[in-house]
């Protein structure tokens, strides 16, 4: 346990909400530096804190996440609210703990029931253009706007540093993806993790987007790529699921515009979303196989990463 962080935020939460601290304990699953569940006298909230000895870039950049959910409070995105901010280093924030599910229906246990399962995602997808509708000019340390293009090139990146053995045929999905590189759309903001894993519900209704550490201005289409990939637990053989009356990705599509002309070239940032999947995998996979990060689980990838490769590359062949 972080006695320093504790006492830390002890006084912060007494000195700035007259909130006394009765437990501070680790909350499983949260990756992007250290997260806590935190008691008071006025009930419980998540703090998330810079590792010692981290610098407070990237994921680790607790200021950048804190002052995204403060920008959207007002908004209609569903987001925790931003309860307290240390600036100091190593920098915390502390959020409301906000009460649901966050589980993936063809990844993560125990198993959503199928009708809830894609009741969620469509619901997902349905508020989806409420993210993209914010006004990024008025947010902080939002950066410039990604386009396609550079979007493919950061994982274009990620995919090279991988040895070619674990992610058989992506360098042919990306040469596939380089030719065909769509124009831009207007940008917009992007969580840059948007799914079911990432959002609390209650029940259907979304409660809140959680998992900020990635955030950044670009191409809507992006977003959406990367959440059809989680519609289909065909894409993961051996690490997921098959869910029984999930929206197709046209149906997702159609719901996220609201009609049924779906939006341009959506096949291309379908396949670039399994193309970010695979190089994620092929990393994590490498750094087990390398002693770097011991887990035996990452042995079951290779099945997933092959047919993420596969359906990708099948995607622009049948759309071109």
């Amino acid at each position: 346990m972080n006695a320093g962080l504790q006492q830390r935020v002890s006084d912060t939460l007494q000195q700035t909400r007259g909130l006394t601290l009765t437990s501070f304990e680790v909350l499983p699953g949260g990756h992007s530096g250290l997260t806590y569940r935190v008691g008071t006298d006025g009930g419980d909230l998540v703090v998330k804190a810079v590792p010692e000895g981290q610098r407070p870039i990237g994921r680790h950049d607790m200021l950048r996440q804190a002052a995204i959910l403060t920008a959207l409070a007002d908004t209609d995105v569903p987001v925790p609210g931003v309860v307290a901010i240390d600036r100091s280093e190593p920098a915390w924030f502390a959020m409301d703990l906000i009460v649901g599910e966050s589980l993936e229906p063809v990844l993560d246990d125990p198993a959503v029931r199928a009708e809830l399962a894609a009741a969620r995602m469509l619901r997902a997808a349905q508020i989806l253009p409420r993210l993209h509708a914010v006004d990024w000019r008025t947010l902080p340390d939002a950066g410039e706007a990604l386009t396609p293009a550079d979007e493919l090139a950061r994982w274009a990146k990620t995919l090279h540093a991988v040895p070619p053995a674990l992610v058989e045929g992506g360098e042919q999905l990306l040469e596939l993806l380089a030719a065909t590189v769509p124009a831009p759309m207007a940008p917009t903001l992007v969580h840059g993790d948007y799914r079911l894993g990432n959002i609390i519900s209650a029940d259907l209704e979304p409660a809140a987007l959680i998992d900020w550490e990635i955030w950044s201005i670009g191409d809507p289409r992006v977003e959406l790529g990367w959440f059809l990939v989680f519609a289909d637990g065909a894409n993961f053989p051996g690490v997921g699921r098959e869910v029984p009356g999930l929206p197709s990705a046209a149906e997702l599509i159609a719901a996220y515009t609201e009609s049924a002309d779906g939006l341009p070239d959506m096949a291309w940032f379908n396949a670039l979303g399994r193309l970010k999947m695979a190089a994620i995998m092929g990393h994590n996979l490498r750094r087990h196989r390398e002693g770097r990060h011991h887990d035996p689980a990452q042995e079951m990838l290779p099945a997933t990463i092959n047919r993420l490769i596969e359906t990708g590359t099948a995607l622009l062949s049948a759309a071109h």
